[in-house]
């Protein structure tokens, strides 16, 4: 008897995609809001009861002032602006837990139930691994703004996003190959084609940079578009050396490099749409080359806001979304070639 249930277990696998996409937005939130600090210990299992007593907000309020940030910045932090910081981080680290119950719990309950299908097993215990994973990244970013920073290190942040963006991929590359099983029961796994490789890998780029901007407070250095003050590339900003590190390192470097490879990745993934539209994917195809325009503009719109907080949020949680259709879109066009193949 055929027990495999591939439309149940995509469901579940959009349902905790959502989660991530939250959780990417009370991410940026936190990173905005410079509340990332603001909870100094890691406890995996008790971390999610908070301090529940004055006594306990004083003794959360002590371990923070010990550390630079406070210090640096924060001298004149009142208990209840402790409290509006400590919000964001907890809710960060509460939904990091709820994602990683979300999706433990119904796999162990669709493996007792045998309604995995064959041979998606190993990918999804590779998922769940990865989602711990990204639990320790979180706390290795936590970590480097303890010591000797005054904020997380940025490589460390950029480390922490794209891998979160890799597991929703994953995610959703997983359910629509389920989905695709649940309509034929003779599909195959899809397979990356070369362009849509391409235009994932070029997004992921365009993400990481992102990360970088943000994670090097970059976006507060040029808040005009499109010339940077008045110069497309400022004269006499001060480079670093090695030469390579101003590509990771230098906040005037990194923003000129975000705004600008963004058409290039913005111009491979119309491409890799257009191509699935052809191949019958039009809500994806169409989704994509929206989304693409949309991130564009609000990228634009967050730099000459000089950063305000709800359009930086609605641009990550864009990044998020125009992910998703990619990986659709790129899912279509592998499954259009497995087709061609198997013919």
């Amino acid at each position: 008897m055929i027990t495999a249930r591939p439309r149940a277990v995509a469901r579940w696998l959009f349902a905790v995609a959502g989660l991530i996409v939250a959780m990417v937005v009370v991410g940026g939130i936190t990173r905005l809001t410079n509340s990332g600090l603001s909870i100094t210990e890691w406890k995996p299992i008790t971390g999610i009861v908070p301090p529940l007593t004055d006594a306990q907000w004083q003794a959360e309020f002590a371990n923070y002032k010990r550390i630079p940030e406070y210090w640096t910045f924060n001298r004149d932090m009142t208990l209840a602006g402790f409290k509006a910081i400590f919000f964001w981080e907890y809710l960060h680290r509460v939904l990091g837990r709820v994602i990683g119950m979300a999706f433990a719990l119904p796999l162990i309950w669709f493996w007792a139930r045998k309604a995995i299908p064959a041979g998606y097993k190993p990918r999804l215990v590779a998922l769940l691994a990865l989602g711990g994973l990204q639990g320790a990244v979180g706390w290795w970013m936590v970590a480097s703004g303890l010591v000797e920073r005054t904020d997380v290190s940025h490589i460390r942040l950029t480390v922490h996003l794209l891998t979160a963006l890799f597991i929703l991929a994953g995610i959703v590359w997983t359910a629509l190959d389920l989905m695709a099983l649940h309509r034929n029961r003779l599909a195959a796994p899809a397979r990356l084609t070369l362009l849509g490789a391409g235009a994932v890998v070029t997004l992921f780029v365009q993400l990481m940079f992102g990360a970088l901007t943000a994670g090097l407070d970059a976006g507060y250095a040029f808040s005009s578009w499109p010339l940077m003050g008045d110069a497309w590339f400022p004269a006499g900003t001060p480079m670093m050396s090695p030469a390579i590190a101003n590509v990771f390192d230098n906040p005037v470097v990194v923003q000129f490099i975000h705004r600008w490879f963004a058409f290039a990745a913005a111009g491979m993934l119309v491409w890799m749409a257009a191509r699935a539209i052809r191949h019958g994917a039009l809500r994806a195809g169409w989704l994509v080359i929206v989304l693409v325009v949309v991130q564009i503009g609000l990228g634009i719109a967050t730099l000459l806001s000089g950063v305000q907080i709800d359009i930086a949020v609605a641009h990550q949680a864009n990044a998020a979304l125009l992910l998703i259709a990619a990986t659709a879109a790129a899912h279509r066009l592998g499954s259009a070639a497995q087709t061609r193949k198997v013919s």
